[in-house]
């Protein structure tokens, strides 16, 4: 069984959400950014999204823009960070996913990139920017190598689309509760709740709804509607601030 479907059954059985928790791969640098990954889960991050910086991250916000700016000009390739997967896997079982756009996957190439992605240790992959229907060949790929090729769905997706982009979905659905880009709110969406029911007419994988999850009363507001939260912005933000690991406690106590 693929890590991240045990990790969703075993927190079900538990009566626990799953936190979701991303952090750019290389920012600052690779030395300071594999401590960072070690302490989140350390902390009680679940899933581990390790974000492959891109020079044009266009669903980001300015948290994660910085980041990827900072992880390139410390020298960051996609190789590298596989090589990051790699270390992280010698000692720690917890499923990690690949997040980041089309382009550095379809420059490394969609099979040699799924093949060393998964030989390195890596569970999933969420690409941000390939359409549904352009995705066939890396959805492919990834399914040859045992990569669940995790979906996004915004607060804008119809749901007849819906229904047609998760019925090939592997691993959890990402739920986005805001329009516009990554970045800590203070509130939840005031659709989420219907939004992600609906999503559940169509679909049984988990939903993990992140975008804006920043403290704990908003993500335990999020964990009463999906079955995980996910942290983004808010991490990376502590993590340069030198309290990530207080922040990943707070909020894994919340859900």
């Amino acid at each position: 069984m693929n890590r991240i479907d045990a990790c969703f059954q075993e927190r079900r059985a538990q009566g626990r959400k799953v936190l979701v928790g991303y952090l750019t791969a290389g920012d600052p640098d690779m030395t300071v950014s594999e401590a960072d990954m070690r302490a989140a889960v350390a902390g009680g991050v679940d899933i581990l999204e390790l974000g492959v910086p891109f020079s044009d991250p266009t669903a980001d916000g300015p948290v994660i823009q910085a980041a990827a700016f900072r992880s390139l000009q410390a020298g960051t390739t996609t190789t590298t960070v596989l090589e990051l997967v790699r270390r992280l896997r010698r000692d720690l079982a917890t499923p990690i996913v690949l997040f980041g756009y089309a382009n550095p996957v379809f420059a490394y190439g969609y099979e040699r990139f799924c093949r060393d992605a998964a030989a390195a240790g890596a569970d999933g992959l969420l690409i941000v920017d390939l359409p549904y229907e352009e995705a066939g060949e890396l959805r492919a790929a990834a399914a040859r190598h045992g990569l669940a090729l995790i979906p996004l769905i915004a607060p804008t997706t119809p749901k007849e689309r819906a229904s047609v982009i998760l019925a090939k979905a592997t691993g959890f659905v990402y739920y986005i509760l805001f329009r516009g880009v990554t970045g800590a709110r203070h509130a939840v969406a005031d659709d989420a709740a219907a939004q992600i029911q609906t999503l559940r007419e169509v679909t049984a994988l988990p939903i993990a709804a992140g975008f804006g999850v920043s403290e704990g009363t908003q993500a335990r507001a999020v964990a009463g509607l999906a079955d995980g939260v996910v942290v983004g912005s808010a991490f990376v933000k502590a993590a340069r601030e030198g309290r990530l690991s207080q922040l990943v406690r707070e909020l894994r106590a919340a859900i």
